[in-house]
């Protein structure tokens, strides 16, 4: 800045002000962290976990109430056989089939490697179980892959759908072929 006018406002607390604006952008996600910090810090304090604001709440959606079950198949035919039939039962809402994946695992003392199917199945979390004992008495698998996620969050009206779709089913019994 040799030879030049200094601005006025980087004169005095202008500067300050000025860099302030600049880097605001760059604050912000440290800023809002920073302003959940004392709710953190008390929740600490009283023994009990921070809460979080779910959107889906707001929605009268209860948090983990519907799970996402992932399901391995040796093929598209069984794979397809299984979806319809837990769809039907009313054990899911819905079933993607996502073909061609490449499973590898360690399968008594070997190291394996196959091409698979992966189904991904969205049903009520208390349906699980039902869900489990089903896709095991008709599986090919010795031992089936059925593992199962709560979705936390989500699109108010499809996780909406989701209960609606399976809620004929009793959450007690158990679906067998």
């Amino acid at each position: 800045m040799r030879g030049e006018q200094v601005p006025a406002i980087l004169l005095g607390g202008g500067a300050a002000l000025l860099l302030s604006l600049l880097w605001m952008p760059a604050l912000l996600p440290v800023a809002s962290r920073l302003l959940l910090l004392p709710r953190a810090l008390l929740s600490m304090a009283s023994g009990s976990p921070p809460s979080q604001p779910s959107p889906a709440s707001s929605s009268g959606y209860v948090p983990g109430s519907v799970s996402a079950a992932f399901v391995t198949c040796p093929n598209e035919k069984v794979a397809k056989e299984i979806a319809r039939a837990v769809v039907e039962k009313r054990l899911a809402a819905c079933v993607n089939l996502i073909p061609q994946i490449t499973s590898i695992y360690e399968w008594k003392g070997k190291i394996e490697e196959d091409n698979e199917v992966l189904m991904m199945i969205k049903t009520r979390s208390s349906m699980v179980p039902a869900l489990t004992d089903f896709v095991r008495s008709v599986h090919p698998y010795e031992v089936a892959e059925v593992i199962a996620l709560p979705v936390e969050q989500g699109n108010a009206p499809y996780l909406h759908w989701v209960h609606q779709v399976t809620e004929s089913v009793s959450d007690s019994s158990t679906v067998l072929p």
